[in-house]
This record gives structure tokens, C-alpha cells and sequence, in this order.
């Protein structure tokens, strides 16, 4: 194939990627199905900022009708609050940056201070007063919900979660550095619901589209949620 040729393949692959029109004019498949990965299953969250410095973005929820070749649904969409330090690459993300960390993440259980919403399937986990999310580079219970707090994660490096009342009503566990911990990279990512503003990292929608999810989601059918930006190196279609 001749170079000329080659450059212009690759210029045409790139922009389907980042969600440009195809050439002929048709529209563009939805998002899912132009991501490079979307975990497996066939539900997905995508959560979409428009550049990495935005605070603030879409996040949307995806149905895959016909099993795992099927075609991806919008079930659902809602505003969403980012990082107050906005978003960047997860795998080298740093802690104490207030910035989101971009990826495609599982969503190990739910959690909140309210009661599950009717029809709840995820395993949700009820916040107790001596329930703590342990951030502390220092010990062993770092990026692990404790109760009660251990004697060697210190209460000024950890989130004391009763005490969130709007943000934790309702939230997902997003598996960011939860599996294999690398300490220093950050704890407690969580979709939680609105606080006033920005995020210290996470991703927050209003209560009722928290609702909204946790009453969609469904634990066989292996949702994720993929964060990332419109385009650029850290587009969501990377992953």
C-alpha cells in the first residue's frame, strides 16, 4: 500500500475513534461500540468529560440487547461532577490531586447511608457509624472499607462515611487501584450522589439518577464504568 494511502487509513481510523462521523456520512455507532474494550458483560456506565480540565460531564448507562455481539442501548443519562482537579490517566494517577482517574473499571458492590432502592440487585453494603474508608499510604487496610477503623490507618487518612450524608446516601465501589493497591495512587473512588460541587475524584450524579442505576444495574451481567474525555490521549474510546 502506498504511504499516502497508509496516512490516510489511519487519519480515517483515528477520528472513527474519537467519535468523528464516518466518511460517507452516516452516523456514528454509539458510543459503546466504539470503545476498545467495554469489560466483557453487557451493561456498561460510560462517564464522559469534555477535556481534562472540565469538573463536569455526562454520565450515561448502557444496555447490550442480543447478548455479547448485540447492540448497545442508551437506558439512561445524567449530568456528572468530576475531580475539582479534573480528570487524568489512572495508571499513573497520584493521590491527594483531587483529579479523576480515567479507565474502564468492574464495580465490586454498592454502599450507602440510605437503604438499597427498591429492586436493588447489586450487594449493598449499609454505612454504620464506625464504617471508614482507609486511605493511609501507611497501613494495611489502605483503599478497603474498615469497620471499625484500624490502628494503623490514621482517622486524618480516612474518609469517616457516615459523615457524607448527601454524597454517600448511595454510591458504587469503581475498582480504581482496588485490586492490587498501589499505595500512593489514591483510595476511595466511588459514582456516589451530588455533594455541592466538584468531586475530590470521584464521579457524582444527582440522587435520583443514582437511584436510577443501582436500580438498573445487574451483578451477572458484569457492568463497568469506563471514564474518560471526548478525545485527546485520554479519550474514552481508549478503553
Amino acid at each position: 500500500m502506498r504511504p499516502g494511502v497508509v496516512v490516510a487509513v489511519l487519519l480515517s481510523a483515528s477520528l472513527l475513534a474519537l467519535g468523528a462521523a464516518p466518511a460517507d456520512g452516516s452516523a456514528p455507532g454509539p458510543l459503546p461500540a466504539r470503545m476498545a474494550e467495554t469489560g466483557g458483560g453487557t451493561q456498561l456506565i460510560t462517564a464522559v468529560a469534555p477535556d481534562t480540565g472540565s469538573t463536569t460531564g455526562t454520565v450515561t448507562w448502557w444496555d447490550r440487547r442480543g447478548g455479547g455481539d448485540g447492540r448497545w442501548v442508551r437506558a439512561g443519562s445524567a449530568p456528572a461532577r468530576f475531580g475539582s482537579g479534573g480528570l487524568t490517566e489512572g495508571a499513573t494517577r497520584v493521590q491527594g490531586t483531587n483529579t479523576t482517574p480515567t479507565g474502564l473499571y468492574d464495580l465490586p458492590y454498592a454502599f450507602g447511608i440510605e437503604p438499597a432502592p427498591r429492586g436493588t440487585a447489586y450487594r449493598y453494603r449499609p454505612v454504620r457509624p464506625d464504617s471508614w474508608w482507609c486511605q493511609d499510604n501507611d497501613s494495611r487496610a489502605y483503599n478497603r472499607w474498615t469497620e471499625p477503623r484500624p490502628a494503623d490507618c490514621r482517622a486524618a487518612e480516612a474518609e469517616h462515611l457516615i459523615t457524607y450524608s448527601a454524597q454517600y446516601a448511595h454510591a458504587l465501589v469503581v475498582g480504581f487501584n482496588y485490586d492490587r493497591p498501589v499505595h500512593g495512587r489514591g483510595a476511595g473512588i466511588f459514582l456516589h450522589v451530588d455533594g455541592r460541587g466538584a468531586t475530590a475524584g470521584c464521579v457524582s450524579v444527582p440522587k435520583e439518577a443514582m437511584r436510577r442505576i443501582l436500580r438498573w444495574a445487574e451483578p451477572a451481567e458484569r457492568p463497568h464504568l469506563a471514564i474518560g474525555t471526548s478525545g485527546g490521549a485520554t479519550a474514552i474510546t481508549r478503553y
